[in-house]
């Protein structure tokens, strides 16, 4: 026969362990990335959620008088702190981004800075090459999606 004072322990530890599981962020989203090129190219072929709060990015640029690099670390930086302040985890939680640049030779370079960035789940992307950004000096913007908690 278990004591009262054993039975109160047991049942704190339990409902500790379960505030535990449900305050502990899941991960909401699952890349898909099965061939050669979307892992050369640092993209997933899809992204897939359940549930999560949707949070739309609008894009993002870097300092006019930063090289590419430069730029696009600052735009990058600029989406994790633009998440994080909205609840998630930052950048991780990103299912998909359009990148516009001005130079098609920069996007090997982006590429590289893409695979540093989300190591292995990437979002979903499009990289479209334009003749102009609404600010001299502008190399780059990046907008996306991203998606905090879900199952």
């Amino acid at each position: 026969m278990m004591s009262s004072t054993k039975g109160l322990s047991l049942i704190i530890r339990g409902a500790a362990l379960a505030a535990a599981i449900a305050t502990t962020p899941v991960i909401a989203k699952e890349c898909y990335a099965p061939d050669a090129r979307s892992q050369e190219r640092a993209f997933s072929r899809a992204v897939v959620t359940e549930g999560g709060k949707t949070v739309w990015l609008g894009g993002q640029t870097g300092s006019p008088n930063l090289d590419f690099e430069g730029q696009a670390r600052e735009a990058f930086a600029e989406l994790d702190k633009t998440i994080k302040a909205v609840g998630g985890s930052g950048v991780k939680d990103m299912v998909t981004m359009t990148v516009f640049i001005g130079d098609v030779r920069l996007g090997d370079r982006l590429t590289e800075i893409r695979k540093e960035i989300f190591k292995d789940c990437f979002p979903g992307s499009a990289l479209i090459t334009v003749s102009g950004f609404a600010r001299p000096g502008i190399l780059i913007e990046i907008q996306g999606m991203a998606v905090i908690g879900g199952k």
